[in-house]
C-alpha cells in the first residue's frame, strides 16, 4: 500500500507552473511508478481538493558537462493535475503567486 506522501514528492515551481494555477492546474513531481488514479487520489487526500484529470509526462534524463566532467541527470516523472470548477484551490500555490 502506497502512501499519498510516498507518491507526490514535490511541487514544481517554475514560471509555466504558476501561469497554469490561474486554470487550476497544479505541477507535481511524482514518484515513476504512480499511476493517474493513484496521483488523483493522492492529490485529493492531501490538500482536499476534488481532481477532474491528471496528466503525466516522463522527463528523460539529460546530458550535463560541467568543464571537463560530463554525466547525466536523474530521469523522474512529472504530473499536471487539473481540478474540478466547483473545487478550491492549493492553499499552497497561492503563496508563491
Amino acid at each position: 500500500m502506497k502512501f499519498a506522501q510516498d507518491i507526490i514528492l514535490a511541487p514544481v515551481i517554475t514560471e509555466k507552473s504558476m501561469d497554469l494555477g490561474s486554470e487550476k492546474k497544479y505541477v507535481f513531481k511524482v514518484a515513476t511508478d504512480a499511476t493517474k488514479p493513484e496521483i488523483a487520489s493522492a492529490v485529493e487526500e492531501l490538500f482536499k481538493v476534488k481532481v477532474a484529470a491528471v496528466n503525466t509526462i516522463n522527463m528523460k534524463k539529460k546530458l550535463k558537462r560541467v568543464r571537463y566532467q560530463s554525466g547525466y541527470t536523474a530521469a523522474w516523472k512529472k504530473a499536471i493535475v487539473t481540478l474540478t470548477e466547483d473545487s478550491k484551490t492549493i492553499e499552497f500555490f497561492e503563496g508563491l503567486n
